[in-house]
């Protein structure tokens, strides 16, 4: 079957869903909305067992992490994000789930050349980017200071 861009363009119209937009948007915003007031009631809470600001904080990244991670491995991530979309990758939970995910996926081919290997299949290229970026950044800083 030969078909021009323009008819493949009209096949994919007329066979596609409509996104329902409003509808998406919604539930990432809710969502999203909800990871972040749940990371700040963490960081109310641990203040208020005495922790300093920066411990706090930190606590709440470990959370978050932990509990991404978590979800990902009981399959529940995936659920939550079939519906809330975008907004489950508020960007500790995503990178948490970014990392898991591959990692769990590739467990039946061993430890090192299965999950180890794996667990940086997505992450790995944003980790380099942001080391890469800090580090220029930090050179840039400390040229024009």
């Amino acid at each position: 079957m030969d078909m021009t861009n323009q008819e493949y363009g009209a096949y994919l119209r007329k066979k596609a869903k409509p996104s329902p937009l409003w509808k998406d948007l919604t539930w990432a915003f809710l969502v999203g909305g909800l990871i972040c007031t749940g990371g700040e009631a963490l960081r109310k809470l641990y203040l208020s067992l005495g922790l300093e600001e920066e411990v706090a904080s930190g606590g709440v990244s470990v959370t978050l992490i932990f509990l991404a991670a978590l979800f990902t491995g009981l399959g529940l991530f995936d659920k939550l994000a079939k519906h809330a979309g975008a907004g489950t990758l508020v960007p500790i939970t995503g990178f948490a789930n970014a990392v898991a995910a591959p990692a769990l996926e590739f467990r039946s081919e061993g430890f090192i050349t299965g999950t180890c290997v794996k667990m940086f299949t997505i992450a790995g290229p944003v980790i380099v980017y942001g080391v890469t970026a800090s580090v220029i950044y930090g050179v840039i800083l400390c040229l024009f200071r």
